[in-house]
């Protein structure tokens, strides 16, 4: 049973909103954060080298605080922040799927636990017509209470 509640798309859904409310209202409070993560899930523009990458543990914390937390943004269900890794400050564009994120931790505690399971390829399948997509573009824009006001 609890296999399929967290593979289930509406339960998804819950989780990735649960998130991105959470991070919004961080981003809203000024208050510094960590995300853990599956390193796998995450992109890194541009690229990192090799014997950086290498050093990641395969559930890696990223700390957002400072400028870090400054760059740091939730756009089409990712959360995207700039940071400097190795010896070198070598800088990157971290791009992270929301709901690949497992903990958020705020003082050493992690206040938020999603049990949901990401699928990469579930998000990359999802190709719809022009009607489907302008259904679920208006299903996005009015999931937002304050977006209301749009409706005719």
């Amino acid at each position: 049973m609890l296999f399929d509640i967290i593979k289930n798309d509406d339960f998804r859904k819950l989780m990735q909103s649960h998130i991105e409310e959470l991070i919004v209202y961080f981003f809203k409070n000024e208050q510094n954060f960590g995300i853990l993560c599956n390193i796998d899930e995450i992109s890194f523009e541009p690229e990192l080298p090799t014997y950086i990458a290498s050093e990641f543990r395969p559930m890696t914390l990223f700390f957002l605080a400072g400028y870090t937390f400054e760059t740091a943004h939730i756009d089409d269900n990712r959360l995207i922040f700039e940071a400097g890794f190795g010896a070198e400050n070598i800088g990157s564009f971290v791009s992270v799927p929301l709901l690949s994120i497992l903990q958020i931790i705020v003082d050493e505690t992690p206040i938020f636990v999603n049990v949901a399971t990401y699928e990469k390829n579930r998000e990359e399948k999802k190709v719809t017509s022009d009607k489907d997509g302008i259904k679920n573009s208006m299903e996005a824009l009015l999931s937002n209470p304050e977006n209301m006001k749009f409706k005719k």
